[in-house]
């Protein structure tokens, strides 16, 4: 009897990873500096740990729906932190060596923010290593010569 073959749920599709950077740079974005700079390290706390977790449940399921999406989601993802990663820079360099007084638009990252995003992109990277090695080990199920 032929199983039919159903679909992975919605939780293993969602990208939780890029969810939480963006969050992290909408909340830089639009709340009071005084707030946000007093309570950084919760914002990133409960942005950071629930995005590792729940990405770390995606790591059993090598289905190629899930990889695939697995793999544009983390490319998204490093394609936001980067632009973030460069207006940063760009205002950094505008002030400190070209001497433009005249406003930039530009995002301003504090060092707390590049932190965290550089460790929900580094969650990313493990995910990708991880899932790297799901698919060799279902590629070494499938060869005859093993």
């Amino acid at each position: 009897m032929p199983t039919q073959p159903h679909k992975p749920s919605t939780f293993l599709l969602f990208p939780w990873g890029l969810v939480s950077i963006l969050l992290l740079i909408i909340l830089n974005l639009t709340l009071n500096d005084a707030w946000f700079n007093k309570n950084w390290s919760w914002i990133a706390l409960v942005l950071i740990i629930p995005a590792a977790i729940l990405e770390n449940f995606k790591v059993g399921y090598s289905t190629m729906r899930i990889m695939f999406l697995k793999v544009v989601f983390s490319l998204l993802s490093f394609l936001l932190v980067g632009m973030a990663f460069g207006s940063a820079l760009t205002e950094y360099y505008n002030f400190k060596f070209a001497k433009i007084d005249a406003p930039i638009k530009a995002i301003d990252l504090p060092w707390y923010v590049l932190l965290a995003l550089v460790v929900l992109l580094m969650i990313q990277v493990a995910q990708l290593f991880s899932m790297l090695k799901a698919v060799k080990r279902e590629f070494m199920q499938m060869d005859p010569d093993q």
